[in-house]
């Protein structure tokens, strides 16, 4: 069956810098669009980071540019986000997401791992 698995979240202080991963199982990673979204308390979920099958430029939400980075290692089956220069606004689960469009369209999500930046 199809899994998505984070891992990576915790406790880090503003400034620090934390790397999540997501390993999945299940489909056809390469094919997919991969995503991280997260959701802070009261707030609605919001998309964070995407990168394509295809690995090209990858998008980002404003308040992450130049700090955040995902990547993605197909030969593994995971996808990354590395975060850099954490502030406290950052605080949320953080979700993996793998998109499939078209006539068979497919959307997977993982569990979530937390994030707490805090000092």
């Amino acid at each position: 069956q199809v899994q998505l698995v984070e891992s990576g979240g915790g406790l880090v202080q503003p400034g620090g810098s934390l790397r999540l991963s997501c390993a999945t199982s299940g489909f056809t990673f390469s094919i997919y669009s991969l995503s991280w979204y997260r959701q802070a308390p009261g707030k609605e979920r919001e998309l964070v980071a995407v990168i394509t099958s295809s690995g090209g430029m990858p998008n980002y939400e404003d308040s992450v540019k130049g700090r955040f980075t995902i990547s993605r290692d197909n030969s593994k089956n995971t996808v990354y986000l590395q975060m850099n220069s954490l502030k406290p606004e950052d605080t949320a689960v953080y979700y993996c997401n793998a998109n499939k469009r078209g006539v068979f369209a497919r959307d997977y999500w993982g569990q979530g791992t937390q994030v707490t930046v805090s000092s």
